[in-house]
């Protein structure tokens, strides 16, 4: 179906002026298309990754290289998604100058400012890298894949102590609930 913005209209679930780069810790779910069961399977309550799962797992693990605000904290990859606590620090903004040479040749600094990223960056890369890590791995066994990720993911902000603690343990004993958990079909 085209894309009509009277009937597909999306509704944010972001809070409206929060800044998402801001220090805190955050729970994220992030579910697979159709919620197909891509990173392998739960078996005796733990879950046993396959390839698109290792990869999943790896590029979160390695998140902590690409964002220097990024804090790892408890995650877990599921068959059909995966749940994480982002932690966000601070970063220093750091002010610098660049040399602009203008059509005239005449030289200015320019003032440049490094932004924090924001849960969203954080989220998109992760979710384009995984993407694309999965859509070779297909390739080179002459398979085709689909779309991996649906639209979007959930986001809480985690306010306090004991709301972080009932979330840790929701995501380290997800695997031994996984015949009750909601994404479970």
């Amino acid at each position: 179906m085209k894309y009509n913005p009277l009937i597909h209209h999306r509704r944010s679930i972001r809070l409206k002026s929060y800044d998402y780069s801001k220090t805190g810790a955050y729970f994220i779910t992030i579910c697979c298309e159709d919620r197909l069961h891509r990173f392998g399977n739960v078996s005796d309550g733990e879950m046993i990754l396959n390839e698109f799962g290792a990869i999943a797992y790896n590029e979160w693990i390695n998140l902590t290289d690409r964002f220097s605000n990024f804090e790892l904290d408890v995650f877990q990859i599921m068959p059909n998604h995966m749940h994480g606590i982002i932690v966000l620090s601070d970063i220093e903004t750091t002010v610098g100058a660049t040399l602009a040479v203008a059509q005239e040749e005449d030289t200015v600094n320019r003032a440049t400012a490094r932004v924090a990223p924001t849960i969203s960056d954080i989220v998109g890369a992760y979710k384009s890298i995984v993407s694309n890590a999965c859509l070779q791995l297909c390739k080179s066994q002459n398979k085709t894949m689909g779309k991996l990720w649906q639209r979007n993911y959930y986001e809480h902000i985690i306010r306090d102590a004991r709301a972080y603690q009932n979330i840790s343990d929701y995501i380290i004993n997800n695997p031994k609930k996984w015949n009750d958990d909601k994404f479970h079909l």
